[in-house]
């Protein structure tokens, strides 16, 4: 059984975490992190039903965070249709009647160069990473105002500007960069009310469903960590003051590493810690 390194005394217990993407990987964890102090947790995701190529559904979500001790609410939401975002938020609101932290997790992987991935395809990228997010904070944001401790957190990497990171794959890049532009804005936009607003990256590959799905789960496991890695980082990062900081562009290891974890192998997938991979954006792209 997991046992995570990560203790701290401070609580989402009476808070309203709304978590995209939460129907597997990285959003399902840090959604039943958050359950575990009895929070009331909204999850929006796409996957409503069994999908035989990749696990995870909202409804496992939502009964693995009911299970935890949280109150789910599962909702079907397309994060590509604002439409359908704003109704989520509505839905929210009604339900639990305020919103205090909005992860926006929901993402899109594509590697492909330009030659090979269609603009249908690149748009789809802009639409999940970057108008997904837009949308969910436009509709989630005087509810976040009205919160005595509101954050934003964009599962988006550090701006790191070279131009082997583009060459590879400009679609993709392009479309998380986008997401990481919108926390440096919306933290100044937003730096009065208070919200916090930052972005977390995970430091190493992360065994995130996704992840497995395009690369393969033995490739992926051999130089990774478990995805809880994210979900203890969000939680640290959100009970947090949220005039303490903002603008970030946080790893899940710097974060981890200020509360006092010393040793991550508790998260390690990998056989040896030398085996775990770089995440994309955080060094230079290999040759």
């Amino acid at each position: 059984m997991y046992r995570s390194p990560y203790r701290t005394d401070r609580t989402l217990r009476g808070r309203v975490v709304v978590v995209s993407g939460s129907s597997r990987g990285i959003g399902r964890d840090i959604a039943v992190r958050a359950a575990a102090d009895g929070a009331s947790v909204a999850l929006l995701a796409k996957t409503d039903k069994p999908n035989p190529k990749i696990a995870g559904t909202i409804a496992e979500t939502a009964s693995a965070v009911r299970g935890a001790g949280g109150q789910p609410l599962a909702i079907t939401c397309d994060v590509r249709d604002p439409d359908s975002v704003a109704t989520a938020v509505k839905e929210v609101v009604a339900a639990f009647g305020a919103i205090d932290v909005v992860v926006n997790n929901a993402g899109a992987l594509d590697l492909r160069a330009t030659s090979a991935l269609a603009p249908k395809n690149f748009h789809r990228l802009l639409a999940v990473n970057v108008e997904g997010p837009y949308a969910l904070v436009h509709s989630a944001l005087p509810h976040l105002a009205e919160s005595s401790n509101a954050h934003i957190v964009n599962v988006s990497p550090p701006l790191n500007l070279s131009p082997a990171w583009f060459s590879r794959h400009v679609g993709h890049t392009v479309g998380k960069y986008a997401e990481s532009l919108l926390t440096l804005g919306w933290a100044a936009e937003f730096a009065s009310i208070p919200i916090a607003v930052n972005s977390l990256w995970p430091a190493t590959t992360v065994a995130s469903t996704g992840m497995m799905a395009a690369m393969g789960e033995d490739v992926v496991c051999s130089s990774a960590r478990s995805t809880q890695i994210m979900a203890d980082a969000v939680h640290a990062l959100v009970t947090r003051p949220a005039a303490e900081r903002t603008g970030a562009f946080l790893t899940d290891e710097e974060v981890l590493r200020a509360e006092g974890v010393d040793d991550l192998c508790a998260y390690r997938l990998a056989a040896r810690e030398e085996d775990l991979t770089p995440n994309f954006y955080l060094a230079p792209a290999p040759a």
